[in-house]
């Protein structure tokens, strides 16, 4: 990728659309993208996947008055454009108006763009890659006896350019990056299999972990679920383990997202100020730190984002909104158009003592199934785990749900974990909740 040359074209594409939506009459904004990267995938060893992808792309949204029309194509051409943007012009004729729609107000937009060291491309020629993917799938082959079969091992690279501009002025195009290391294994005992896997990305090949230890990690996870069986149904303490504990705060998000609370369909409406969590929990947005997955100048709206809490000591200080949901409901936008960034709460306890305060209960590996209702918190999944005696694990277990419901299930959190899964977005520590149903034979 020339990055140079890139990011101009796109700052060209975003100013041609802005001209003329505005000799048109009509405010606009502009998204636009550019990605390519590699991804090489190997199975039992042999070569199952190298493929190079690159994509380009642009979406404008004029509005006449309050009218909108939105349209978008993948040809850059100065023609194509035009007609992009005619095509979006012609659908805000037959739209009806929306007092909430429009662009941010213009004292709201970003007037600087801080770098994030959000670009770290890495050179990674389909042969290497094809050889650190065959390396982590062997590491893990090897790691444990029970270990049968692979579902194959995949290293991939990914560099993009993002870029967002309006009529008020704002037109910012930036790059970043992300590569990854993944591995997923089959583990047999008797005619009983299980399948395991770990993976891990970041923006800087350079904090990869070795790709050992991702096939090795990937052998764990499986191997340890064999002779895995079911529990009684029972009311006890559940420890959601780290790589699955971010799920709930997912929830909790969705829970205070400006799109559910205008339309009334969570179950924390009109809560702002109240008590949602333990007085020692705070959960909040870091959108600035430098070279972490979820950072990003501004927000989906042109707005700059900046550090917020969500949860101060236990409170819900803060709705995620954007500027078309912070319309609907009143409020100002909180700069989340297009999601929250770099999620942490606060963390109580290490593992072993969550582990011991637990002392009998289920710790939660993994879940499945959809079986959340954000209207009424209702919480209800496929889960498999282990069972946990005296705050030791005993043995492995599936075949069993979990239910509950998020409000109390937040209001009784017992403790967050030191062992904070810091791969993605949402990054927290296991986390101990008082009592859910346990639904097993």
């Amino acid at each position: 990728m020339n990055i140079t040359h890139d990011q101009q074209q796109l700052r060209d594409c975003i100013t041609q659309a802005l001209e003329l939506a505005g000799k048109a009459g009509a405010s606009a904004e502009v998204g636009v993208y550019q990605d390519q990267g590699l991804l090489t995938s190997v199975r039992q060893g042999q070569v199952d996947k190298v493929e190079f992808t690159r994509n380009h792309g642009f979406a404008v949204t004029v509005y006449r008055g309050r009218s909108k029309g939105h349209a978008s194509s993948s040809d850059f051409s100065p023609a194509a454009i035009a007609q992009t943007v005619q095509a979006a012009l012609d659908i805000a004729r037959f739209t009806a108006e929306d007092p909430c729609g429009g662009l941010a107000d213009a004292d709201q937009m970003a007037r600087s763009i801080p770098d994030l060291d959000l670009y770290h491309p890495w050179d990674l020629q389909p042969p290497h890659a094809i050889e650190l993917a065959r390396q982590c799938e062997a590491a893990g082959l090897q790691a444990h006896p029970a270990i049968a079969n692979s579902d194959g091992a995949s290293v991939a690279s990914g560099e993009s350019l993002r870029g967002y501009g309006n009529s008020h002025g704002l037109v910012v195009v930036y790059p970043q990056s992300r590569h990854a290391v993944s591995c997923a294994l089959i583990a047999k005992q008797g005619d009983k299999m299980e399948r395991g896997g770990w993976s891990f990305s970041h923006r800087d090949s350079r904090a990869l972990p070795a790709v050992d230890s991702i096939g090795i990690r990937a052998a764990e996870r499986a191997s340890r679920r064999l002779g895995s069986r079911s529990v009684p149904t029972c009311d006890v303490p559940v420890l959601f383990a780290a790589e699955i504990a971010g799920g709930l705060l997912g929830h909790f998000i969705s829970a205070i997202s400006g799109g559910n609370l205008y339309r009334h369909a969570s179950f924390l409406e009109g809560a702002l100020g109240q008590r949602v969590f333990p007085s020692w929990m705070s959960i909040s947005e870091h959108p600035l730190l430098p070279c972490e997955v979820g950072s990003a100048p501004v927000d989906g709206d042109g707005l700059p984002t900046s550090e917020k809490a969500f949860v101060r000591d236990g409170e819900l200080a803060s709705y995620v909104l954007g500027t078309y949901s912070a319309r609907k409901l009143g409020l100002r936008s909180t700069a989340n158009a297009g999601g929250v960034r770099n999620l942490r709460c606060t963390s109580t306890h290490s593992l072993d003592d969550l582990l011991r305060q637990m002392g009998t209960g289920l710790l939660v590996t993994d879940v499945m199934g959809q079986g959340i209702n954000i209207l009424t918190g209702d919480y209800s999944r496929g889960a498999a785990g282990f069972w946990v005696e005296n705050g030791t694990i005993q043995f492995p277990v599936s075949e069993i749900t979990i239910a509950g419901n998020l409000k109390s299930m937040f209001g009784n959190l017992v403790g967050v974990g030191t062992d904070i899964d810091n791969r993605g977005n949402v990054q927290t520590g296991s986390i101990l909740l008082a009592s859910m149903k346990v639904g097993g034979k």
